[in-house]
């Protein structure tokens, strides 16, 4: 068994839609990135190249990348596990929390963890969303951005 971390944070701005965990979410503001800036995702990413011990979600799809631009993020999360698979690992489960006190998100969880589970070819009931305020402090408090966290634990081989 293996676990991983990661963690993503992007600015809001007009003009962007708002995607999380694979999901438009109807929002005034979307999140800044060179790809679709889905927070959850590029945090998962991050744990589950960070529990194989791959390096990160940047070594993998650099910003600098025109063929990155504006892409769904989803489908850099299915290369992820494409890389697993060639190294013999398995998505066991995964524990992500969203960090931001708006929009609220709790209606959009059950689809993210369809997305997120589908993605990776593992149970929806091995992915797990919760979100979090910071009640009024710091960036996200502000409404100035969106934060994610991600742990994920692997296994050699299928399980």
């Amino acid at each position: 068994m293996r676990i991983g971390h990661g963690y993503d944070a992007h600015r809001l701005a007009e003009g962007r839609a708002l995607v999380l965990g694979g999901v438009s979410i109807p929002y005034g503001k979307g999140l800044t990135a060179h790809s679709d800036g889905d927070v959850v995702i590029h945090a998962l990413c991050d744990a589950l190249l960070g529990a194989a011990g791959l390096g990160d979600i940047g070594r993998y799809f650099p910003d600098s990348e025109a063929e990155f631009k504006d892409i769904d993020s989803r489908i850099l999360l299915r290369k992820v596990v494409q890389l697993l698979n060639e190294n013999d690992l398995a998505v066991a489960n995964a524990d992500i929390i969203i960090v931001a006190d708006r929009p609220k998100l709790s209606p959009y969880f059950a689809r993210m963890r369809e997305n997120l589970a589908a993605d990776m070819a593992i149970d929806v009931e091995s992915v797990n969303i919760k979100a979090s305020t910071t009640e009024g402090m710091g960036f996200t408090g502000r409404g100035e951005g969106i934060a994610s966290h991600a742990i994920a634990l692997l296994s050699s081989g299928s399980l």
